[in-house]
């Protein structure tokens, strides 16, 4: 292979194709024109002599040579990278990186909502893309293909392979009903199990989580009568109806002027929330300002 061929963009454009497996998405995510990539895949076939990506009817395959050179090709780009990353210090003030995360509703609105209405004053140029969690599975791929900086999952959905953890705080639950149907001093096992529950299944799993797990573990059992996608729909839910749930107390603190808070008669487990990255970005300067700055944030609920 004659060596002066070798473009750092094609490289760039290899590593988008064998990400996404579609030549759209892939002209996308590096913001060209698709006939400009395709033009790049010619281009990469002439240079290493192999047809690299087939197409398919929902898109491109890889061929054996691309499918060996994934692995090697995405450590060689992450290695550049790095390297103009340390080259350059980062300034919040002056910065106009563009910043990704990952979280459920719930970390949105209970966590990183303070986080993004102080990010104008810290650093008033760094853009700020939030994408919701459906999948751990999903993140973690998309982690390692740079498609996201930063993302926080329950400690227990943290798949190893790559990935960078810091456990950012403990959360328990706390029950909700609408504002001045209860007090805040607690709520008996009579009135908690005959009362109508809602609570969050974000795929579909059934009508049963922790809280049931916590009274089949006593004895009882309560009736949920809906089971939503959303912590958002379930508090607006709450908040209209004479429906009960259990929610993360840092979530239910904001909306404080909504719903009233109880102690359910039942000890509901509780969860770890960790902040995950992948090692790709784990030295670079504006990721890792990312994360300090959002440990900062997590700390302070």
């Amino acid at each position: 292979m004659d060596d002066k061929r070798i473009d750092l963009n094609l490289m760039l454009a290899l590593e988008a194709l064998l990400a996404e497996q579609n030549v759209t998405r892939a002209a996308r995510r590096l913001r060209l024109s698709q006939p400009a990539l395709s033009a790049q895949l010619s281009r990469l076939r002439d240079l290493f002599g192999d047809e690299l990506l087939r197409p398919t009817s929902r898109g491109v395959v890889p061929t054996a040579m691309a499918r060996e050179m994934d692995g090697p090709l995405r450590l060689a780009l992450d290695q550049v990278r790095d390297v103009v990353a340390r080259s350059r210090t980062f300034d919040p003030l002056t910065s106009t990186a563009t910043l990704t995360i990952a979280a459920s509703d719930y970390m949105q609105v209970g966590v990183l909502l303070p986080f993004m209405t102080e990010l104008p004053r810290i650093a008033p140029g760094v853009r700020l893309m939030v994408s919701l969690v459906h999948d751990s599975r999903a993140v973690a791929a998309s982690l390692e293909r740079g498609d996201i900086d930063v993302a926080f999952l329950q400690r227990t959905d943290v798949i190893d392979g790559g990935l960078h953890r810091t456990d950012m705080f403990e959360e328990h639950y706390v029950g909700v009903a609408r504002k001045g149907s209860v007090d805040g001093a607690g709520m008996t096992m009579v009135r908690f199990t005959s009362a109508r529950h809602i609570l969050v299944s974000p795929r579909a799993e059934g009508f049963s989580g922790a809280t049931d797990a916590a009274l089949s573990a006593v004895g009882a059992s309560r009736h949920v009568a809906f089971a939503v996608s959303s912590f958002l729909v379930m508090l607006e839910t709450i908040a209209q109806s004479d429906l009960i749930g259990m929610v993360p107390a840092r979530l239910a603190k904001r909306f404080e002027d909504r719903v009233d808070t109880f102690i359910a008669p039942v000890d509901v487990e509780g969860f770890c929330m960790s902040m995950v990255w992948h090692d790709r970005t784990h030295t670079h300067p504006a990721r890792r300002w990312l994360r300090e700055r959002l440990m900062d944030f997590c700390g302070e609920g």
